[in-house]
């Protein structure tokens, strides 16, 4: 989506700490960006989080994120979407 970025995320420790990685994540996209004359500041200061409890509702989830392009009018299918897919699958 051109305004907002969804993470399915699977900490390796129990006591990951979201708002830490969420932090990198914007720095890393942030210095990648500046140079190319996007404007200050990109990001919000806050986030939403979403902890998911079973697989149906990851799978839900999943759909959700999935459809936002059609939704939106981006494209027909959210196969046409380019930005859409996994890194890694999560282990559920």
């Amino acid at each position: 989506m051109p305004d907002h970025v969804h993470f399915f995320i699977s900490p390796l420790e129990r006591e990951a700490n979201l708002s830490k990685y969420i932090q990198a994540f914007r720095s890393l996209v942030t210095r990648q960006l500046r140079p190319l004359g996007y404007p200050y500041p990109l990001w919000q200061s806050e986030f939403f989080d979403h902890l998911l409890r079973s697989d149906e509702s990851y799978e839900q989830k999943w759909h959700y994120v999935l459809n936002n392009p059609v939704r939106a009018g981006l494209v027909r299918r959210w196969e046409d979407w380019p930005y859409a897919g996994e890194l890694h699958p999560l282990p559920l």
